[in-house]
């Protein structure tokens, strides 16, 4: 153990983890989301070194949701099986005009309406993905499955960056106040891009 950390105490300690915490996590999100990185990759690799030396130290003081925890995570190879809350269905696929012409009549008539506005965006083919917070924090990541059982990938999803491991509040819609229990769902996949990088 450093002299310097042999003179910290245990409050000095987490009030500096918790701090280094924040900071690494918003330059994730920066790097991985925004794509505009504002450290250079020593100046975040200085970061999370000295978060993991305090952490080191001060074990009892780590969190399942330290950046920290990301680091070296191995993917695992069995998975256990989840049953979803709520089923995930899967969206279909349509080829012709008619088919979305049906699909706007059956729309309307179980709406009980005749106007009807969509949104419309690419179908990004990635693995469906279910995240669950509570009180914040990541608990659960699942993947699809059959829709009404998928595999705990959690460990794993943990190793994806852009995902928080906490709900970020400041400039949310949260405005501070974070729900007890949420539940997103979207498509983990990776661009060509980066496949190419």
């Amino acid at each position: 153990m450093s002299e310097t950390l042999r003179k910290l105490d245990r409050l000095e300690a987490k009030k500096e983890i918790e701090r280094l915490a924040r900071e690494i996590e918003r330059h994730n999100y920066r790097y991985y989301v925004e794509a505009k990185p504002a450290i250079s990759d020593f100046e975040f690799d200085k970061l999370m070194r000295r978060l993991i030396e305090l952490e080191a130290a001060f074990p009892e003081l780590r969190t399942p949701d330290s950046p920290s925890q990301r680091v070296g995570g191995a993917p695992l190879k069995a998975f256990r099986t989840i049953e979803h809350k709520i089923q995930m269905l899967s969206l279909d696929n349509t080829y012709t005009f008619e088919e979305l012409e049906e699909f706007d009549r059956r729309v309307k008539k179980f709406q009980g309406k005749e106007k009807i506005s969509y949104f419309v965006e690419q179908k990004v083919d990635g693995v469906s993905i279910s995240l669950t917070y509570e009180k914040g924090r990541l608990v659960l990541g699942a993947t699809r499955g059959d829709g009404r059982f998928g595999d705990d990938v959690t460990e794993n999803i943990k190793t994806v960056r852009a995902i928080p491991l906490v709900i970020p509040t400041v400039g949310s819609s949260f405005k501070g106040k974070v729900p007890e229990f949420l539940e997103v769902r979207g498509e983990v996949y990776l661009p060509e891009a980066s496949f190419e990088k």
